[in-house]
């Protein structure tokens, strides 16, 4: 959900003024330098300054993702939707709406979204928890992205937010690893959207979207509700769903695989569906698909 999260960011660098932000490019210690003083003026101890940034280095791998990352949507949705909603994630889908149907019920009745809709999502980003959350220290990665000139306030301010997830108590640092943006957790929150829309949902006292499934499911249901989402209206292509979804992921393809796997996930299909789609009937019953 990189691309929504980064308005978010602008948002919080705004706040502090273009004359304090850090230099991109240039020195990258005297970078961090920067960046130290910004995250200890806004409120992060300057013991977790210290340990956030010993030793940190920029990551050439992570700025040569970056620069080729959105070719992961140049194809068609049929062609997309195909590599990631088949018979097996559609089934574990299922098993999740069960095994946690009293808990979607709370959040359903609180933020007023569908429990298919954050299946949906859930499945899409990390196979339910259970796939690739990630494995990049995000300080670094958002550090190094924050150092390159091209977006360097955004990714600043979403530096800024990654650290205070830790002063906040939300996250260790060992456990702030992420992906090639920097986003964390089971549903991939970016650090803005971490700080302004998780939800402490098992009254814990802290919002862990890495290990606590009520926070997931539930910080990602409060960022649709906060965006227009509304329960039992269309979220198909053109509705004010749809649009709401925008706030997750800008990509159009992206938001009609969600509406798609969220319908596969309670069984609606037919006529109306493919056209709806624009794929083929025989897509929606894959081989092997348990109804």
């Amino acid at each position: 959900m990189w691309r929504s999260g980064l308005a978010l960011a602008a948002m919080v660098m705004a706040s502090a003024g273009p004359a304090e932000a850090a230099r991109c490019g240039g020195n990258f210690n005297s970078f961090i330098a920067a960046m130290t003083a910004e995250a200890q003026g806004s409120g992060v101890s300057a013991a977790i300054t210290d340990a956030a940034f010993a030793g940190v280095s920029s990551d050439g791998k992570v700025l040569a993702f970056d620069r080729r990352q959105r070719a992961t949507f140049d194809k068609s949705f049929e062609e997309y939707v195909a590599t990631r909603v088949g018979a097996g994630r559609i089934n574990a889908g299922r098993a999740m709406l069960r095994r946690h149907d009293a808990l979607l019920s709370r959040i359903e009745q609180r933020f007023g979204v569908p429990r298919q809709i954050l299946i949906a999502i859930w499945g899409l980003e990390t196979d339910f928890g259970k796939g690739d959350m990630g494995r990049l220290p995000v300080i670094r990665t958002l550090a190094t992205l924050a150092h390159d000139c091209r977006r360097t306030e955004l990714f600043q301010g979403e530096l800024l937010a990654a650290l205070t997830i830790v002063q906040r108590g939300d996250l260790p640092l060992r456990d702030l690893i992420g992906a090639y943006a920097g986003e964390i957790g089971q549903t991939q929150f970016l650090p803005s959207s971490y700080i302004k829309y998780g939800v402490d949902f098992d009254g814990d006292g802290h919002v862990d979207l890495r290990h606590s499934v009520p926070d997931v499911l539930a910080s990602t249901a409060n960022l649709l509700h906060s965006n227009g989402f509304q329960m039992g209206q269309p979220y198909d292509e053109g509705s004010a769903n749809f649009d709401a979804m925008r706030e997750w992921n800008r990509a159009v393809i992206y938001r009609k695989t969600i509406g798609y796997f969220a319908d596969r996930l309670i069984g609606r299909w037919g006529a109306s569906d493919a056209t709806t789609w624009r794929l083929p009937l025989k897509t929606f019953r894959p081989r092997g698909l348990r109804w």
